[in-house]
């Protein structure tokens, strides 16, 4: 699965534009990583692209086929999952309970619930040995494997990664690295959003700088020298 942005503009309210022709490209099977500073736009891409903010101008592409008024309770069945930075687990519920909560699209498929929360516990041994604890009560770390844990219930061949590293601690945050490579190792497609730039520069193949709503620039990992190229407000 691909991922492009065609040109587009878009903001919170009409008078107030966030990204002003944007335009990226995300390539199948790898790993783009979008960074910059607070305020730039970042997160503004991701959920313009699972739908929760209409472009006033330009197209939203997946695979080439445009899906730019796609609503975003129907992206899961284009195979694209996103997780925000923000929690999104119910904190008073339990593991298992939140994982059956993200199982909706099965629509009643009892058989097929119960198989994907199991392969879910089978990648992630540690949710089956805590399923009945409420979410609340995991560490940072274990609430974003089972954020992970929710959205690949769906096997999304797209997931939107929005600081997915956010808030935790060093060897957690090395952990949920280390799963979003094995997941680019499953052929995944991966736009992330990331401020830890030194660890996220460790994985990703493909980078864009964005500053001001605009992308100022882009270019595989491997062909830029970031600390040259890149503005001072990156933390190294």
């Amino acid at each position: 699965m691909t991922l492009k942005m065609e040109e587009i503009s878009v903001g919170y309210y009409e008078d107030i534009i966030v990204l002003s022709d944007f335009t990226m490209y995300a390539k199948g099977g790898e790993i783009t990583t979008i960074i910059g500073p607070n305020g730039a736009g970042k997160s503004t891409v991701l959920k313009t692209i699972y739908g929760f903010l209409r472009p006033n101008k330009g197209r939203v592409l997946l695979n080439n086929r445009d899906i730019t008024t796609i609503p975003p309770y129907k992206m899961p069945q284009e195979g694209v999952a996103f997780i925000m930075q923000e929690r999104g687990i119910f904190p008073e519920m339990s593991v298992e309970e939140n994982l059956q909560l993200g199982c909706w699209l099965f629509k009643g498929d009892r058989e097929k619930v119960m198989l994907a929360i199991d392969n879910v516990y089978d990648r992630y041994p540690i949710l089956k040995d805590r399923k009945e604890v409420y979410a609340g009560n995991l560490s940072g770390g274990e609430q974003r494997i089972l954020e992970l844990g929710k959205a690949l219930l769906i096997n999304p061949s797209v997931m939107l990664l929005d600081e997915p590293t956010a808030g935790l601690a060093p060897i957690a945050a090395n952990l949920i690295f280390d799963e979003i490579s094995r997941l680019k190792e499953e052929k995944k497609t991966i736009l992330m959003v990331e401020q830890n730039v030194k660890k996220a520069m460790n994985i990703t193949d493909y980078v864009y700088v964005v500053e001001l709503g605009r992308v100022n620039f882009h270019a595989e990992r491997e062909q830029i020298d970031l600390h040259k190229a890149i503005t001072p407000w990156v933390n190294w």
